[in-house]
């Protein structure tokens, strides 16, 4: 009788998120947008990983994130899910795919669902954007929310600076977060708001919360993989902590192979055929 040592590790659910969050556990989420990387924070044990709208900052290079299409989403998420066992995948809905029409927003959330293979959306806003929240859930399609600084919005706010700090909207802030609960949202991310804030937030949500420049006392934390891996170094905030530094050793492999082949080093007889 032999023991198998090779079972698959736990699937990351909606579900279990809500079990960490429960037992304290915090829980650890990153962004992807290919196969490669997903597969690499998958299998590094990471349980969130999030098809970001930020594909349009570090993958297209535009300045905001509002040009990316709902076609482009779908085909990160294609791209990630290929390359994931264990964590749970949620992918963005894009700017202008759900806000003011809720059919719109049904139709836009079962496109990904159908054609990514993802397992939740992630949308931002409050009570402005509830009755599409509650159009997806009623499909059975699993929404994490999204509250704070909301980049979608950076028209209508001018700035990237952090939000929530006047009382007013600090507690809109609270009513709608209790209210993306109440309504069905398995998570929420709070992005760039004073940790006092997020911390109380939190205490006072039976669902999970995700904090991005939101302090510790959220039940997990969320970074763009190629900020936290310092890939892009234009971008610094006091919330980014770089555990790398890719782009210099980017930097440095790609000039040793330049040097490599102008002096004709590469390929040597073993690398040839």
């Amino acid at each position: 009788m032999s023991t198998n040592t090779t079972d698959k590790p736990r699937k990351v659910t909606t579900r279990r998120l809500t079990e960490m969050k429960q037992r304290g556990e915090k829980i650890s989420m990153l962004t992807a947008y290919d196969y490669s990387s997903a597969k690499i924070l998958d299998q590094a044990g990471i349980d969130v990983i999030l098809v970001g709208d930020s594909a349009s900052n570090v993958m297209a290079g535009n300045v905001t994130t509002l040009p990316i299409t709902l076609d482009q989403m779908i085909y990160h998420g294609q791209s990630v899910t290929k390359g994931v066992n264990r964590a749970l995948v949620v992918v963005d809905l894009p700017f202008g795919s759900y806000q003011g029409n809720s059919k719109e927003a049904l139709a836009s959330a079962i496109r990904i669902m159908k054609e990514s293979d993802a397992e939740a959306v992630k949308m931002e806003g409050g009570a402005e954007i509830r009755e599409s929240v509650e159009r997806i859930l009623s499909a059975g399609i699993p929404v994490m929310g999204h509250l704070g600084l909301t980049p979608q919005s950076i028209n209508k706010f001018g700035t990237y600076n952090v939000r929530a700090r006047e009382e007013a909207e600090a507690q809109k802030l609270i009513e709608d977060a209790k209210l993306l609960e109440e309504i069905g949202c398995f998570a929420i991310v709070l992005e760039k708001i004073p940790a006092e804030l997020a911390k109380r937030v939190s205490e006072e949500l039976t669902i999970p919360t995700i904090g991005i420049g939101a302090g510790g006392g959220t039940d997990g934390q969320v970074l763009v993989m190629h900020d936290m891996l310092g890939i892009n170094q234009g971008f610094s905030p006091r919330f980014l902590r770089r555990y790398a530094d890719l782009a210099g050793v980017m930097t440095d492999a790609v000039s040793r192979y330049i040097e490599d082949v102008k002096s004709g080093d590469f390929p040597n007889e073993k690398e040839s055929y």
